[in-house]
C-alpha cells in the first residue's frame, strides 16, 4: 500500500504532501516514531527527516508507547488518540504501533536537515492564451 507524507518544514513553516509509490514505501517499513532517516529513501537527497507520527489505514493514530505494528486497544488518560472531556477521565481508545508497516498509511515528517534542491518544485505558471 502506498504511504503518504506529511512533511513539516520549519525553516520555511509551510508542509508538504508527498504521496509515494509501493516500492518507495517499503524502504519505510520497520522505521519507529522518534526515529530518523536520510532522505536519499524517498529521493530527497541532501534531507534528513524525523518521524512524528502517522496512522494506519483505518485512521487510527500511531502511538509511540505501542510497541510493533498491531492495533490494541489501550486505557488512555491523555496524549494521542485521546481527548478527554472532564479531568481524570480514562477511556480505552484503539491505537496503531510504534513501527511503520503495510497497513500504515500515513506519515507525518519534520525536515532536521535541509538539501540543496527545495522539497517540491513549484509548478511551472500557466502561459496565458489569447483568443
Amino acid at each position: 500500500m502506498a504511504i503518504k507524507l506529511n512533511i513539516g518544514d520549519p525553516k520555511s513553516k509551510k508542509t508538504y504532501t508527498v504521496e509515494l509509490d509501493e516500492q518507495a514505501s517499503h524502504k519505510l517499513y520497520g522505521k519507529k516514531l522518534g526515529q530518523s532517516f536520510k532522505g536519499e529513501l524517498i529521493d530527497k537527497p541532501g534531507y534528513e527527516f524525523l518521524i512524528t507520527g502517522g496512522s494506519d489505514n483505518s485512521g487510527f493514530p500511531m502511538r509511540n508507547d505501542l510497541d510493533g505494528e498491531r492495533r490494541q486497544k489501550v486505557l488512555l488518560t491523555h496524549g494521542v488518540g485521546n481527548r478527554a472531556t472532564r479531568k481524570g477521565m480514562r477511556l480505552r481508545k484503539t491505537v496503531s504501533g510504534s513501527t511503520a508497516s503495510a497497513i500504515t498509511a500515513q506519515l507525518n515528517l519534520k525536515v532536521t536537515k535541509n538539501g540543496a534542491k527545495p522539497l517540491v518544485e513549484a509548478p511551472a505558471p500557466a502561459e496565458k492564451t489569447e483568443e
